[in-house]
């Protein structure tokens, strides 16, 4: 059985580093390293996708990054109890016509005893920004340390 550490239950400490392991691995943009997190059947709400297991949610991670180009993520711890996390998120794209998008958001996440992520609900808007009123400035990867956080940003 993979182990994903931090396991729950989490305290504030391994529930902020549970929420960064996950921005970081987002911001790979590679389906395949992301769905490692994932148990194999776990289960999504995504706006109006329910992916089902790991490879449908590989298949929906492969479309939401073919259409959102440039994509960079900021997530942020907003509660947690146990073995559940919630967070908050933004992040910014564009698609193939060169129109930026700032993509506000909620998750709630279920994690099993090995740190896995059994269950994610997401509920994301989407607001067309002009590409001079972006605010997530850095390299494709992993945000830096000393980038401003959501709150920092006021967002």
């Amino acid at each position: 059985m993979d182990i994903k550490p931090p396991i729950p239950p989490f305290t504030a400490e391994s529930a902020v580093q549970k929420v960064r392991l996950a921005e970081d691995a987002w911001n790979t943009r590679d389906p395949d390293r992301v769905v490692l997190v994932y148990t194999e059947d776990t289960q999504w709400r995504n706006r109006a996708e329910f992916p089902l297991g790991r490879e449908q949610v590989r298949r929906f991670l492969q479309r939401k990054w073919a259409r959102e180009l440039d994509y960079r993520l900021i997530k942020e711890l907003w509660a947690f109890t146990g073995h559940r996390i919630a967070v908050r998120f933004a992040y910014e794209w564009h698609d193939d016509s060169g129109q930026w998008f700032r993509s506000y958001g909620n998750e709630n996440w279920e994690f099993e005893e090995h740190g896995l992520m059994r269950r994610r609900y997401a509920s994301i808007n989407d607001l067309p920004i002009k590409a001079a009123e972006r605010k997530f400035h850095w390299g494709a990867g992993r945000r830096p340390d000393d980038h401003p956080g959501l709150t920092e940003l006021g967002l």
